[in-house]
């Protein structure tokens, strides 16, 4: 195991940057998500650290070698692809065996550690089949196993789990964490899928733009988002965001939505007269008789939850309900946040207000 210290470090293709100056640490043992939109940087990112893409700037650090111009076999990192990469024609024992092979490890130490890792990853009677006779979630357990098999510094996953269906995906994460909890292995972990980021990770790196935009550990990104794009990355469904003003009524700051005012707790930077976005989780959106007026366009029951779609404030809002109550399509409804719970965001900038 090892720490991996990042510093300023960029890509450029030709005269395209596309990764901008981007540094932080992953803590020895710690699992850290890269998560973001599609084409914000994280894979390229991801395969810096591997060594599979050349850097155009910057350091990057594993334990107490610089590694940048390191191959990815000198860098005792273990990659996990989306695609599972297998050899049909090999067995399962002889997949996850094959890259010891190439090192020309000792049969006894190369059947012990194939072993041990068939017995975490609950493949030991598969070891004798071929990857056509395999599911897609055994596939991937697979390819874990080849990386677990070589004892890495570093575990890096390039969004594993994309090719398997919704049951799956909720399967292997919590595979993937008590993995993680068992060998506490430094771990990379890039996906576009925040639910994936917010159940897994220790640290989530959001990015956008081959910038960073926050790091922090799920619920601080949750409850704390620095900026818009965060907030509404960060969630699902996403924060509830409308424009409004700052004001003053009766001495109390409010925020003034057009068709209604709404409360919120005073603080650095909201001075009255200010631009804002209005930002509220949808499970904190809630009916009440003096809130906002609007209309509920879509009623969706989940079991555990009632999911509102309200058209409200020239936008379309969402409330999340954990008691079941009498909605229809077309009802008025007014909604309403406890003010210390509303997020408030410059509408210039898109920065956090506090």
């Amino acid at each position: 195991m090892a720490e991996v210290r990042i510093r300023d470090l960029r890509k450029s293709y030709g005269a395209a940057e596309v990764i901008h100056g981007v540094g932080f640490d992953i803590s020895d043992g710690e699992f850290v998500v890269l998560v973001g939109p599609s084409g914000c940087g994280k894979s390229t990112l991801l395969r810096m650290i591997a060594g599979l893409e050349g850097i155009s700037g910057g350091t990057i650090s594993i334990g107490e070698r610089v590694v940048n111009s390191l191959p990815p076999s000198q860098r005792d990192i273990a990659m996990v692809f989306q695609n599972y990469a297998l050899y049909p024609h090999k067995t399962v024992g002889a997949n996850m065996a094959f890259a010891l092979r190439m090192r020309g490890m000792a049969k006894s130490e190369i059947q012990d550690r194939v072993r041990r890792a068939a017995e975490i990853l609950g493949l030991t009677e598969y070891l004798g089949r071929y990857p056509r006779a395999l599911s897609g979630g055994q596939r991937q357990r697979v390819a874990m196993g080849r990386a677990i098999v070589r004892d890495p510094q570093v575990f890096l996953f390039d969004e594993p789990l994309s090719n398997l269906d919704a049951k799956l995906r909720v399967q292997m994460r919590t595979e993937i964490r008590e993995l993680h909890q068992r060998l506490q292995t430094t771990t990379v972990y890039v996906t576009h899928d925040q639910i994936e980021a917010m159940t897994m990770a220790d640290r989530i790196v959001v990015m956008q733009g081959g910038h960073i935009e926050q790091i922090g550990s799920p619920l601080e990104l949750y409850d704390r988002p620095e900026n818009t794009f965060v907030a509404e990355f960060i969630g699902s469904p996403s924060m509830n965001m409308l424009d409004a003003v700052l004001c003053r009524e009766d001495g109390a700051l409010v925020a003034d939505l057009g068709e209604t005012r709404m409360p919120v707790a005073d603080g650095p930077g909201r001075e009255d007269g200010r631009a804002v976005v209005y930002g509220v989780r949808p499970e904190h959106l809630q009916p009440a008789g003096d809130g906002l007026p609007g209309e509920v366009a879509v009623v969706e029951p989940t079991g555990s939850e009632t999911h509102l779609a309200v058209r409200a404030a020239g936008t379309e809002l969402v409330s999340v309900l954990r008691e079941r109550g009498e909605f229809r399509a077309g009802d008025p409804i007014r909604l309403t946040a406890a003010p210390e719970i509303v997020h408030l965001f410059d509408r210039e900038t898109g920065q956090r207000l506090d």
